[in-house]
């Protein structure tokens, strides 16, 4: 997906032809959800959990009185990161687990859809496909979005979800974001169940070479994204269309693009079904 200049704007700066002013009237940010986390980690590193307003300008090398800056900080209070009163800014319990690198990943994920209009787009196209730019704007429109604010709401509302993992298998399909260590294997727990006298070195042992190695390949080690994929995949022996192991085999494609790198190659990864020419 091609970069596009994000211009931040406010609610009250698109004035109508008749002198009034238009409003949204769905709650959305302008910003993406990257400056809010920046703006929860300042007041962490600040002061842990609540800081004055020029002690975080201060961290963050800005002006308080600055116009980037208070959108900033109203944008990390959209995404339900921090509170802010008197000029005190405090973490909210969500911002505090955004600041732990082992919660950071769930904790983006939900401070997308805190969002009101992410939460709705995200409900409403569920296990679809997301329209086109356009008609994408529209539906924003319809939810509530005023029309001269549609296209910096798409754009930011794209890259918010790129950063919180609901672009995992590609920029068309909202899906939530596989967390590691949300969930447990399916086989761990079944094995553990029906196991449950057994001895801790025979659970070591078998523990040990579940992934065919010296713990490797085990389930906890993938990441998550490769997790949340191989969870997706039919049981053995079931039908499995043609068309469906393709989109399968890209969702793969974009998630290895997504977290290996590649110095050598200059080339792509084209996957498509060719059908058998009749005999």
């Amino acid at each position: 997906m091609a970069a596009e200049e994000i211009i931040p704007i406010t609610e009250d700066a698109q004035p109508q032809a008749d002198g009034k002013r238009e409003r949204s009237t769905i709650g959305f940010t302008y910003l993406p959800l990257d400056e809010a986390v920046a703006i929860a980690k300042g007041v962490h590193a600040v002061a842990g959990s609540s800081c004055q307003i020029d002690q975080l300008a201060g961290q963050l090398k800005q002006s308080p009185a600055s116009s980037m800056f208070k959108l900033r900080v109203s944008t990390a209070r959209i995404f339900g990161l921090v509170t802010y009163s008197q000029n005190i800014v405090s973490l909210t319990p969500l911002g505090t687990r955004i600041c732990d690198p082992q919660q950071e990943q769930a904790a983006k994920a939900d401070a997308f859809l805190a969002v009101p209009l992410y939460k709705q787009i995200y409900e409403q196209f569920k296990g679809a496909s997301l329209p086109p730019a356009g008609a994408l704007e529209t539906v924003m429109g319809n939810m509530g979005v005023a029309p001269k604010q549609k296209s910096n709401a798409r754009q930011v509302f794209q890259r918010s979800a790129t950063q919180a993992g609901f672009f995992a298998f590609g920029p068309t399909r909202l899906v939530y974001p596989p967390i590691k260590g949300g969930v447990s294997a399916p086989t761990a727990i079944e094995e553990d169940a029906g196991n449950a006298d057994e001895s801790t070195s025979e659970k070591h042992h078998r523990a040990k070479h579940r992934g065919g190695g010296d713990g490797g390949g085990s389930q906890d080690e993938l990441h998550p994204f490769v997790a949340g994929l191989l969870k997706t995949l039919p049981p053995a022996d079931s039908d499995w269309p043609m068309d469906s192991r393709r989109k399968w085999l890209q969702a793969a494609s974009h998630i290895f693009e997504l977290i290996y790198k590649d110095s050598e190659s200059k080339g792509s990864l084209r996957i498509e079904v060719q059908k058998e020419s009749a005999r």
